[in-house]
């Protein structure tokens, strides 16, 4: 089956829970996960929930495991905690629980990124697998990077990604 076949019986709508990762912000300051939220339902798909938890791998991880136990959640997509100081711990908890790895999103994310930032898009750690036949993206916390995956990665793909994990 071709690609073209893949995404015409893919879903046109997922439903997607967001989680946001920071230390500082609140649901009224956090402009990324309001973006995803955004471009999500403007893409035609439903936000299943959103909320936010400090850059702690144990919150984190817990959340993530709580929405993966909601059947109604088939998209779980993180913004923050994907760099490389020492409070950003998004990635360990995350990769953790990966039981699949899309590397190809990172690598496509940190090629779109140099083109808008330069070298120091090498520091993202933003990533995408399975975990329970889930789909989990974690994401930068910058909007202009949380809107550039989801533009150019992720609305395009979303479908297609929820049907190629539940096969």
């Amino acid at each position: 089956m071709s690609q073209a076949d893949h995404k015409a019986r893919a879903p046109h709508s997922v439903r997607c829970f967001i989680l946001t990762v920071s230390d500082t912000r609140t649901l009224d300051t956090d402009t990324s996960g309001r973006a995803i939220a955004d471009l999500l339902t403007a893409a035609g798909h439903e936000v299943a929930g959103r909320t936010l938890v400090k850059d702690d791998p144990e919150l984190v991880r817990g959340t993530i495991e709580r929405q993966l136990a909601h059947p109604d959640v088939q998209v779980i997509i993180m913004t923050g905690g994907t760099g490389i100081t020492s409070r950003d711990s998004t990635y360990e908890a995350v990769s953790a629980l990966l039981e699949k790895r899309i590397d190809g999103f990172g690598e496509l994310f940190r090629m779109l990124s140099f083109e808008a930032i330069g070298p120091a898009a090498m520091m993202s750690r933003a990533c995408a697998g399975l975990a329970a036949g889930r789909i989990l993206v974690s994401l930068p916390g910058a909007e202009a990077a949380v809107r550039l995956a989801m533009e150019r990665l992720l609305i395009p793909e979303l479908g297609h990604l929820v049907q190629q994990a539940t096969r």
